[in-house]
Formats: structure tokens, C-alpha cells, sequence
């Protein structure tokens, strides 16, 4: 099927000499590229090596969606940061709701202690309003509802900034939504195993993940060095909404710093160090 306008993916790389870093950028479910493609931009402008897969099923039409699983996704995101992680000396994994989610499940296997361990040079995770749960009244009637329904009414363009389109589907597919939640429960079981570097985003209006997923990351992780930043413009696609350019400088600054410091040093258990509020 031809991609929606906008939801090509994105990828530029440094050349291969001298030492480097790689963030890979993770988009959200029924969604595309499109919204993380200027924060991937800021980034490459900083002097990182970027990449930003679109996940199968996503950026054509809605109905795709219902013939992919979380594996599929997952497979997807896999596959580009083992490819950063050939090209880069380290590399940290970023990704916004659904996405957010696809990183956790990276960041429990590839870093720290995970099964597939890249050692030190897996340097962090960044998450913006990422999912791992829902208080929808309706979900627990998903599992039949997705083997007679389609789709549900979308969750596109959460956004307090009027004028934005963060290039997603206008329908929610139930299949793919079902599965979903498959992956969550995957990614709450292993969360003690992340003792990483984390960065969270959580917007204080978001109509699309609610904070109990923020909450179920927080007391879950091990990592000594967390820093969780509350976002007060901003609905749920915070990376193009009022406190993106935020997101992008901060995230650049906390990239360098974990990048600069000694091998091993924020790989021990913990708890958030801090909470703070941009404003």
C-alpha cells in the first residue's frame, strides 16, 4: 500500500569514524514516524546518529494494522537498533506511547543484565508517555470485541497545539490493539530488570495513556539514576506539542551526560532521583 504523506521513516548516520552515539526513535501505535521526525532531526543536528523505523502495519490505512502483532513491531525496532548498535560505540533507545512500551521491552532485553545484554554500550532509555496499562471501563472486553469489530473511533492528534498532524490513523484496530496489551503484560513482568539510565516525559493532560502507566515504570524499574520531567502544555504526543522543543534540547543534554560518564557508574538499584516540571 503507498505510505501516508509524512510517515516515511528517518535515518541518518554519521560516518563510521571516530566515536559515537545512536538513539533510536520508536513511534506510537495507529501512528508514524511523522512524530518523532523533528525531534530525530534536532538530534541528528547535535551530532547524533539517528534512526526512526515506521512499524509494520503503520503509515498505509488502518486495516494493516489488524494483520500485525506486537511481535511484528517489536521484530521491527529490534532489527534497527542491532543495526545502530553495528554502526555506533553506544547507543540509548527513545519512544513515545506504544513506542514507549517497544522500548522498555528493548531496554529489558539489550541492557543491563537482559538476556541479550549490549553491555555499556547501551547507555539509556527515553520515554514519553509511555504505555503499559489503560483504565478504559471497555478493556476488558477487548478480547471478544476484536473478534467482531474492526476498529473503534482513533486516538490521533492528542495535541494542545492547534494546527499539528502527527500523520496516524483514524480508526482504532482492535486486533492490533488486542495484542497490544499482550506486550504490556510482558513488559510490566520484566521491568525489575531495568537498572539503566531512564528518562521520563509524562504529560499532565493526556486523554490518551493515563498515569497509571507512568506510576506501574516508576515503581517497577531498579535504575538509581531516573529523572522524570512533567510536562504542563502538552496532550499526549508531546514530541510535536508545546513542550517539544523542550524535549528535544533536554534529551540532547541528558544524551551527552550519560554518554560522558564512567562505564558502570548508573547501572546499580535505586529510585527516582527527582521529579521535575517544565514549564
Amino acid at each position: 500500500m503507498p505510505l501516508m504523506p509524512g510517515a516515511e521513516p528517518f535515518e541518518q548516520l554519521l560516518p563510521a569514524e571516530g566515536a559515537k552515539v545512536g538513539v533510536l526513535l520508536c513511534h506510537g501505535f495507529s501512528g508514524s514516524p511523522a512524530s518523532m521526525r523533528p525531534w530525530a532531526q534536532h538530534l541528528a543536528d547535535a551530532g547524533f546518529s539517528v534512526t526512526v523505523p515506521r512499524l509494520p502495519g503503520h503509515g498505509t490505512r488502518w486495516q494493516d494494522m489488524n494483520l500485525t502483532r506486537w511481535t511484528d513491531w517489536y521484530a521491527e525496532v529490534e532489527r534497527a537498533l542491532l543495526r545502530l548498535a553495528q554502526h555506533c560505540d553506544r547507543v540509548a533507545v527513545a519512544g513515545m506511547s506504544m513506542g514507549g512500551s517497544l522500548a522498555i521491552r528493548l531496554t529489558e532485553q539489550y541492557a543491563g543484565s537482559g538476556p541479550k545484554s549490549l553491555g555499556d554500550a547501551f547507555i539509556g532509555t527515553i520515554l514519553v508517555n509511555p504505555a503499559l496499562a489503560t483504565e478504559r471501563k471497555d478493556a476488558p472486553l477487548l478480547p471478544i470485541a476484536q473478534r467482531f469489530i474492526p476498529a473503534f473511533p482513533g486516538i490521533a492528534n492528542d495535541i494542545a497545539k492547534p494546527g499539528v498532524d502527527e500523520v496516524a490513523y483514524t480508526k482504532l484496530p482492535l486486533k492490533a490493539a488486542y495484542s497490544l496489551q499482550q506486550l504490556w503484560k510482558i513488559a510490566r513482568t520484566d521491568l525489575p530488570t531495568v537498572t539503566t539510565p531512564v528518562l521520563l516525559y509524562q504529560s499532565r493532560t493526556d486523554h490518551i495513556v493515563e498515569a497509571v502507566s507512568s506510576k506501574i515504570l516508576l515503581e517497577g524499574i531498579r535504575s538509581n539514576d531516573v529523572t522524570h520531567r512533567i510536562l504542563s502544555r502538552s496532550y499526549h504526543v508531546a514530541t510535536l506539542d508545546y513542550d517539544a522543543e523542550f524535549i528535544y534540547d533536554d534529551s540532547v543534554r541528558w544524551l551527552r551526560e550519560r554518554a560522558a560518564a564512567p562505564v558502570g557508574a548508573a547501572s546499580a538499584d535505586g529510585a527516582p532521583d527527582h521529579v521535575e516540571r517544565a514549564s
